[in-house]
Parts: structure tokens; sequence; C-alpha cells
């Protein structure tokens, strides 16, 4: 897709009611289409998450449900599984929480125990069928979702010398990926001889990699190119020949390809690359950034420029920017200030318009 002209990024509501900072945010899949209304998640400092539903009538959004009486310190991650029936949420308290919505509530149907300290990130692998978890006690456990509500850890994985920010599935593979304050991210695979998780790449400085802790990541649609963010001030493109590893070839190693820099003055907290090939990030300089690949420049490789820039997005760090799924390109984005603002992404008046 080929972005021309002037953008700009329009900020369509304020979502209050969280108490304090809020960290994560999660849209529940397959909602804001087919008239069915967007849902998000967002969870926050104040020990609670909150669930948010789009009215098809006003297109604003209302808090349906409040999650509480469970976690006992901040909720830090909250993701919902791919079918939409579960929402995970990782907690300082040590525990991950799984909730399932019954009537017009939602019941905490699973708590998974397991971890030293904080847990940090969840994140479900494309079929629904595991789930992962990551903490400050430096290690990434692998769980297996069984019938019943019922999860199984099959791996505790070791290798991380420090606090793990973030784990992330690959969309379409059965890959692992984790980013620590240890300023390297980790990929693992299941090992086919004898179903061990072990780790297949680290990522770090000497590959072309971050030179402070890794915060987050993101894949494009085609699962071919990841980027990742970090408290060095960069955004980093990274590329993996995928065709190769989804033909049954073996593991294809991923590589730099490109580092976006000067852009955020400081850390870059949030990363998340939308179905259309737009990337967004939010960083503690209270600032959204977009980018989009200039298709224009591919004598040495694919670069990356900026489509926009939001200053003063919010009054305190933007920890967490999501788009939707949705037609309209929405962008949630949730700050240390409590709010979460929708924000849609509109071509400003001219010739040309955004290509939907």
């Amino acid at each position: 897709m080929n972005f021309t002209g002037d953008f700009d990024l329009k900020e369509k509501q304020v979502l209050e009611g969280h108490t304090d900072r809020v960290w994560s945010l999660s849209w529940k899949p397959a909602t804001g289409v087919n008239d069915i209304p967007a849902v998000l998640a967002s969870c926050s400092g104040d020990k609670t998450v909150r669930v948010w539903e789009q009215s098809p009538a006003t297109g604003s959004f209302q808090c349906k449900a409040v999650l509480d009486e469970t976690h006992t310190r901040t909720v830090r991650s909250c993701s919902w599984s791919p079918s939409g029936k579960l929402l995970a949420t990782a907690s300082f308290d040590a525990t991950t929480a799984i909730w399932e919505r019954v009537g017009d509530d939602y019941e905490c149907v699973s708590t998974l125990e397991g971890h030293e300290n904080e847990v940090k990130s969840v994140s479900w692998n494309a079929s629904g069928s595991l789930l992962a978890t990551c903490g400050r006690d430096k290690s990434v456990w692998i769980w297996e979702v069984l019938p019943g509500n019922e999860f199984d850890c099959v791996s505790v994985l070791q290798g991380h010398t420090q606090d793990v920010k973030m784990v992330q599935w690959h969309p379409s593979m059965d890959i692992l990926f984790s980013c620590s304050y240890d300023n390297t991210i980790k990929i693992w695979a299941e090992d086919g001889d004898n179903d061990d998780w072990h780790c297949v790449q680290t990522l770090g400085e000497s590959d072309g990699g971050h030179i402070s802790s890794v915060w987050a990541l993101s894949f494009n649609l085609d699962g071919d190119k990841m980027v990742t963010c970090s408290d060095d001030l960069t955004l980093k493109i990274w590329g993996a020949d995928i065709m190769r590893m989804q033909s049954g070839d073996g593991y294809a190693p991923w590589s730099h390809i490109c580092t976006l820099s000067g852009y955020h003055d400081r850390t870059i907290f949030s990363v998340h690359w939308s179905r259309e090939g737009i990337i967004a990030s939010g960083a503690a300089d209270d600032a959204i950034r977009l980018f989009v690949e200039n298709k224009d420049s591919l004598v040495d490789g694919p670069t990356y420029e900026l489509l926009l820039k939001k200053d003063k997005a919010h009054d305190m760090d933007v920890n967490s920017v999501k788009w939707s799924s949705m037609e309209n390109q929405l962008l949630a984005s949730a700050s240390d200030d409590g709010t979460i603002k929708i924000w849609e992404l509109v071509s400003l008046p001219g010739d040309n318009k955004l290509p939907l």
C-alpha cells in the first residue's frame, strides 16, 4: 500500500475510569467487523481490567465490565484468545488469570501460578492451544491449553539474564519471541524429537540489535518482518524467509534490515504493526509516531519513513499502542495519565485519500 499525501491522527474519544496508569490494551478478535461491536480490554496499576464496547449507534466506547477482586497488584498485560472466548491477564502478583464471559459478566475460570514474582506479559499462539508468560524472574513459561479451562505448564525457558518484558507468538507458526532488559530478543521453538522447547536464535548487539532494554515487538501481516522498540530510542526492523520455515525446510534465521532513530527522545515502550502496514510507536516522550515502508527506495532493501508524529498524544508516558483490525483504522493508546485514547487515521483534504 502506498501512502501519499498528508495524514492526521484524529482523537475520537478519551476512555476514563482507571484510577492509575494504564499499561496494556488488547482488541478482541473478530469484533468491529460485520456489524459486531468493537471490544477493547485495558489493564492498569489500579489492579483492574476494564472491557470497553463500541456502541453501533454512536460509535463511542463504554465500559461494559470491570474485572477486579482477583489480582492483588498491578495488572501489566492483557490478551484475548484468538477465538475471543478467553481473556488472559498477567499481574505483578505473580499470577496470570484466565477470564471467560458468563452472561453479562466475566468470571476468573483459571489462575496460573509458578512465576517467582511479577508477570510482565501474556500471549496466545495463533490456534489458541498455547499460552506464553514471562516475568521479572527472567523466565518464559509455555502453557498448554487443555479442555475445561485447565492449563498445563509444558516448558520453563531460562536464557535471558534479566527481566523479560514481553512475549509474543509468531502470527502463523508456533515460534515464540521474547524481549528483555538484557537488550536481546530470543526466539524459541519446539524440538520435534523430544517435544522440548529451546532457544533457536538470540538477536543482540552483535546482530545489529539493540544496545539497551527491548520493550516490545510486533509482526507485519505476512509474518516475514518484525519490529522491535527499545530504551535505546530506536525501532528496528527484522526479516526472515518465512516461506522456507512454512515449507518445513527448517528454521530460517531473522536478520536486521534497518534501524529507525531520531524520532523519539525517550524510551519507546510500545510498537504495533497494522494489517495495512503502518507501524505505530508510543514512548515516554508522551508522543505517538507512525511509520510506513518507503516503496521507492528498494536499492538496499526496504526503508521506512515517518508518516506522521503526534506530540503530546497523552499528558504522560504512552505505554501501549494497538491497531484494531477494523476497516476504519482505529488506534488505541494507553498512558501513565490513566486514560485510553481512541484515534482514527484520516487523510487531510486534498487529492490523496487513504487507500483502504
